[in-house]
């Protein structure tokens, strides 16, 4: 499936939809050029949760966690890993378990992720300057509806 984000705030209403679906175990992977609008989605799943205004990029603790009413969310950005490795050395993949998982830079991990999980990859459209194409693909058909 595809998705056609013409401004920042189509990308963080996608984000909201994503959101209003998540339940505890989910995996979302988001992949894509730096700026092309991974941390915009993150901004609209946390914002449906009210949360819009603690959102800051893990990029150098590779993990944040946010506590909702009823679900953990756990925002992971893999960019500066200089492995895999690095990942289960935080215990990465216990987290899969607890909340629910955001992770940019998320094809790195790919060969290790569960059965089920909601993959997005974004690229931009030359055409207009904040335009993106969202291809989506739900692996393991994880229970979201688009």
């Amino acid at each position: 499936m595809e998705y056609i984000s013409n401004s920042e705030e189509d990308t963080i209403n996608l984000g909201k939809k994503i959101a209003s679906q998540l339940k505890k175990g989910d995996i979302i992977i988001l992949s894509g050029d730096l700026g092309s609008g991974k941390t915009k989605l993150t901004e609209g799943v946390l914002s449906y949760f009210g949360l819009q205004n603690e959102i800051s990029s893990p990029t150098f603790t590779i993990v944040n966690e946010y506590d909702t009413e009823n679900l953990k969310i756990y925002h992971f950005d893999l960019y500066r890993l200089a492995d895999i490795d690095e990942f289960f050395a935080i215990g990465g993949e216990e987290y899969f378990e607890k909340g629910a998982s955001i992770i940019e830079w998320g094809e790195l991990l790919e060969d290790y992720l569960p059965d089920k999980y909601l993959k997005l990859e974004f690229s931009r459209d030359n055409s207009f300057d904040t335009k993106r194409v969202i291809k989506i693909t739900n692996v393991g058909n994880m229970d979201i509806e688009l």
